[in-house]
């Protein structure tokens, strides 16, 4: 779905127009590029430029790595596909916990088990919690799913081969690997959860197996008090690698009245930092698992998603084939949605 655009017709035969007419005529085109830019952003008005002024005032914020946070998704990657249950997600379980501890974080693991669609064996499944501050009530929850689908169904040679899944799962995880080495610098009132969710993608048959396992199990928790704090607010990544990045606001994340204040507050970030690569206007609904965290566990929670990979339009598409790889992804990226977050969290009252 594309936004709606202006096109002006040529007029074949030139006029000459008295000079207060041209101004009047300019201001009119000038308040009817507002109108369009209103219209476009979903109702809201475009915010103003960032100011100079502004700009000296970023230097209190932590710096993101991006060249960090895209070392971590080559060695993720590199373990293979990480299908929930598989000897590679049990190495990447470790591999994060490992980094979360380094820096600070109090790792819990929240594992149940499930049968497998297939063999109907059963599997464990295991979200990943680094937690900063465990003891404060109040918390922001910051998660991904960090499992590959079983294969590159959507790969037009090949729907069965192998999926390494480096935008679709280890983006994510590896920008949260990234943001778990500032976390505990930041100063402020709540504590932090970092959130690998498991099982998103354990689907073998689209019209059999069920989505969103991981987050559907950790929804059902929290809703029935089995954890005892609160989720302020809650931020999904997914897919933020990207090289060609251009993040919309997800219309459901928009859409919810609870959660459509983060929305205009994180592209205000955005904004803000002067990144245009946050679009300020929606484009695509997406069934991520943002929807059972909130439809279930009721928290406010977004999706920061950049579901056209690589570009809008017409073209390659990399989503679920062989060619979700590091080369398709950026340390840029990883960086500029990572900066967001980070500043969004420091500000965040």
């Amino acid at each position: 779905m594309s936004s709606p655009s202006l096109t002006l017709p040529s007029d074949p035969q030139e006029q000459t127009i008295p000079r207060w007419s041209t101004l009047l005529a300019g201001l009119i085109g000038v308040i009817a590029i507002i109108v369009m830019v209103t219209l476009n952003s979903g109702g809201e008005p475009a915010p103003p430029p960032s100011q100079p002024g502004e700009q000296d005032d970023l230097s209190r914020f932590l710096p993101v790595d991006g060249d960090k946070a895209y070392q971590h998704l080559k060695e993720i990657c590199a373990l293979g596909p990480r299908i929930s249950g598989s000897e590679a997600m049990q190495r990447q379980q470790q591999m994060i916990e490992d980094h979360l501890t380094k820096h600070g974080a109090t790792v819990q693991r929240q594992s149940w088990e499930v049968r497998h669609p297939e063999s109907g064996q059963p599997v464990t499944l295991t979200n990943l919690f680094g937690r900063f501050h465990p003891e404060r009530t109040e918390r922001i929850l910051l998660c991904c799913h960090y499992d590959t689908r079983p294969y590159a169904d959507e790969d037009p040679v090949n729907p069965k081969a192998p999926f390494v899944g480096a935008n679709d799962g280890a983006s994510g995880a590896a920008l949260l690997m990234e943001l778990g080495r500032h976390i505990s610098e930041i100063d402020t009132k709540y504590g932090v959860d970092l959130v690998f969710l498991d099982a998103e993608e354990f689907i073998f048959d689209r019209e059999r197996d069920p989505f969103f396992l991981g987050s559907t199990y950790l929804a059902n928790k929290y809703k029935s008090a089995d954890i005892n704090f609160q989720y302020k607010w809650g931020i999904l990544l997914d897919m933020v690698g990207d090289k060609e990045l251009q993040i919309y606001q997800e219309r459901n994340s928009v859409g919810w009245k609870d959660t459509r204040p983060l929305v205009m507050d994180v592209w205000r970030v955005a904004n803000k930092l002067n990144i245009p690569e946050f679009v300020r206007r929606p484009r695509h609904t997406v069934n991520d698992d943002h929807v059972p965290l909130h439809d279930i566990g009721g928290i406010p929670i977004i999706d920061i998603i950049d579901f056209d990979y690589p570009n809008p339009g017409y073209g390659p598409k990399y989503w679920h084939t062989q060619q979700d790889v590091p080369e398709n992804c950026s340390a840029d990226s990883l960086a500029k949605v990572g900066k967001v977050v980070l500043t969004w969290l420091q500000e965040v009252e």
